[in-house]
């Protein structure tokens, strides 16, 4: 069961990264508070299929093929979705990749190639939807970050890097843009068991450490992270901006 936000129906809503994952929940959560929902993200098949079964359902979603990393190709995508559905009104900037690396073998292209994906779009995609909230005086703003840099987790410097910049990021925004009634926030979750890292990551010693580290003796599904933001985007939480909200169960 999912609480209903009435303020939300017909909203404008942009996610990235929302073919799969935390970024699929989110789409799905929105599509609920019958949103206008457009997504973004480079994986066609997943995107399609959600597409797909939430329209066939009677919700109004919209899959946009997008590199994220390629700025004029943001610019272009986020313009389009705008001439569709008019402006944006709520960005979630949800896309990231999580990808393991040693320090040691990392190239000057992979350490800009880790920026670009977990943090050069969130600007850009943010620059591209401000004019518009700016203009009619409100809109909202969710950056996803981590855990990863708050608890010192290893192996990902890269990611860990540009997920600690998403709370500067974020409270630089807040604070221009607050003036015209802009909100933004970061949200950090923490190990959210999508198919991703259950496939990849989430081996018989993370399960132990999971339990170990929470305060939660149990894992955590996309839907609480998405339900959250859905309750941030709302009026409910129309106090809240600069801030920088953990959903990890109790690991932090």
């Amino acid at each position: 069961m999912s609480a209903m936000y009435s303020d939300l129906t017909d909203k404008v809503v942009l996610v990235t990264g929302g073919g799969s994952g935390i970024g699929e929940a989110i789409v799905r959560q929105f599509a609920l508070q019958q949103a206008r929902v457009a997504f973004i993200d480079v994986a066609v098949e997943p995107s399609r299929a959600l597409l797909q079964e939430l329209t066939a359902g009677g919700a109004r979603v919209f899959f946009e093929y997008l590199d994220l990393t390629d700025v004029g190709a943001v610019q272009a995508g986020i313009a389009r979705i705008k001439r569709q559905l008019g402006p944006i009104e709520i960005l979630i900037n949800n896309a990231a990749n999580d990808e393991r690396h040693v320090t040691e073998t990392v190239t000057e292209q992979m350490w800009d190639s880790r920026l670009a994906v977990n943090l050069k779009h969130q600007f850009f995609c943010a620059q591209a939807v401000l004019p518009e909230m700016k203009a009619a005086g409100k809109g909202v703003i969710v950056n996803l970050g981590s855990i990863t840099w708050m608890v010192g987790q290893g192996g990902m410097a890269g990611y860990s890097a540009a997920k600690s910049a998403v709370l500067g990021l974020t409270r630089s925004l807040a604070r221009d843009y607050g003036q015209f009634g802009i909100r933004v926030n970061a949200v950090a979750p923490g190990w959210i068991m999508t198919r991703r890292q259950l496939d990849r990551w989430v081996t018989p010693e993370g399960a132990a450490e999971i339990m170990a580290r929470q305060c939660l003796k149990r894992k955590l599904e996309p839907a609480e992270v998405a339900k959250f933001i859905v309750f941030l985007s709302s009026d409910e939480a129309s106090a809240c901006t600069s801030q920088h909200y953990v959903v990890d169960g109790g690991w932090v």
